[in-house]
């Protein structure tokens, strides 16, 4: 008998039989309060009625149609939907299935359209699985050992993380300067700016900790990417279409009514709740300069997964969840602010050092009494958390952050109740 291959680790052991909202019920009937969301996937929440009857309609109608082959109404109306949420300029779309095929198309599209070589990517970036994409990952070598040669041409330079400059005292500010300073030097001393295609960064780092960026560093890097032709590749896998409390991630660091932060965006997680569609955005100028044959892919756009997107984008604008994100996203930060205050002040030490994010992308950072990383209390709070019925996800290179990612459409009253549940399961695992 087949098995699933030993290495897909369970985060929870839940057995889920069916969702509803940001519920999940196991094999006996049982709710788990989901605050995972399939990795920010789930945007609308589990089994929405309108995504539903999208995808529904649409199976007896056109399941597959290859977009390189035959055109079908889903695409071309999810095309014209998307123009109305893209940041402006950004009006050429190219479909794929996931985050690392968006990277890839992303990288590639890149270096066709400079004739460079080189990509600039930022510590602690998560950017897929395939060769190039964890190629450009530096979240943690779990994403990148044991297959080498990895691809070349790929320069790292620091993403402004003052969690990681804590035992030198510095704030944000210090960090900026730091990361700024040393993307100068990488220009100068690895990859000259004649070599250098892009830099690509997630606004929020996924997988390295929920940590956000922000406008000067933004600033900072578009500004230099002007200066020597550099094409500026924003990673919204995982923050866009609402889920930092503004439509796309970056939006938070780009001065309003100004010009667009991004030369090429990639976009795919929650755009379609659950199905699988990824992509790229750029301008169609910049599109055009990709080489012939070099985007496509069989099950790109698919139809059913284009259906249920558009609907996702009417839930999202019709329910304002992008409103709700940004509501429930402080909500939770306060709530989760208060439960790390007193556990800290029970245990007399900052056992868990920041609650972090923007929106509903909020981590808690676990140190020990040392204040070095704390993975192992970290996963024992997160496995706690889900034998109280509470559903969350680690992250951080040590896996020493809990991340909470519901869907957007969790009511301030499920906020409370996870707020609750994380304090039960924080004190027992803490101060018990």
């Amino acid at each position: 008998m087949a098995t699933l291959s030993p290495l897909l680790k369970q985060a929870t052991p839940l057995v889920a039989t069916r969702g509803e909202g940001v519920w999940l019920y196991d094999e006996s009937g049982q709710p788990h309060l989901d605050f995972t969301a399939g990795i920010g996937v789930t945007s609308t929440g589990h089994c929405h009625p309108r995504v539903v009857a999208a995808a529904q309609e649409q199976v007896g109608q056109l399941i597959h149609g290859q977009y390189t082959t035959i055109m079908h109404q889903p695409l071309l109306t999810l095309s014209e939907r998307l123009s109305e949420v893209l940041p402006a300029g950004l009006d050429s779309v190219f479909f794929s299935n996931s985050g690392s095929e968006a990277a890839e198309a992303a990288l590639r599209l890149a270096r066709q359209a400079t004739g460079r070589p080189n990509i600039v990517v930022f510590q602690g970036g998560f950017h897929g699985r395939t060769v190039a994409a964890a190629s450009m990952t530096t979240s943690g070598t779990k994403f990148r050992a044991g297959f080498s040669p990895l691809m070349s041409g790929v320069m790292v330079s620091p993403f402004p993380n003052p969690s990681h400059y804590r035992e030198y005292g510095w704030d944000q500010e210090q960090a900026t300067d730091f990361a700024l300073r040393e993307l100068d030097l990488l220009l100068q001393t690895q990859s000259s700016p004649a070599d250098t295609a892009a830099f690509m960064v997630e606004p929020v780092l996924g997988e390295g900790g929920y940590v956000p960026g922000n406008e000067r560093f933004f600033a900072g890097l578009r500004e230099r990417a002007d200066r020597h032709g550099i094409l500026l590749i924003i990673d919204e896998v995982q923050t866009g279409f609402g889920r930092t409390g503004r439509f796309w991630g970056h939006d938070h660091f780009s001065p309003a009514g100004g010009p667009a932060l991004a030369d090429i965006m990639m976009f795919a997680k929650g755009i379609a709740s659950g199905f699988p569609i990824s992509g790229i955005a750029a301008s169609s100028e910049l599109m055009a300069k990709a080489w012939p044959g070099s985007q496509g892919g069989t099950y790109g756009a698919n139809a059913v997964a284009c259906a249920a997107a558009v609907a996702t984008l009417d839930v999202i604008a019709e329910e304002k969840l992008v409103e709700n994100s940004a509501a429930r996203g402080e909500q939770l930060r306060a709530g989760l602010r208060h439960v790390a205050s007193t556990v800290n002040e029970a245990v007399g030490t900052a056992r868990i050092a920041e609650v972090r994010g923007l929106g509903l992308m909020v981590g808690n950072e676990f140190r020990d009494a040392d204040g070095a990383p704390d993975p192992a209390t970290a996963m024992a709070a997160q496995q706690e958390a889900a034998r109280r019925g509470l559903l969350l996800l680690i992250c951080g290179s040590w896996g020493e952050v809990v991340r909470f990612i519901p869907a957007l459409v969790v009511s301030e009253s499920e906020v409370d109740q996870a707020v609750a549940l994380w304090s039960e399961a924080v004190t027992a695992v803490v101060a018990g």
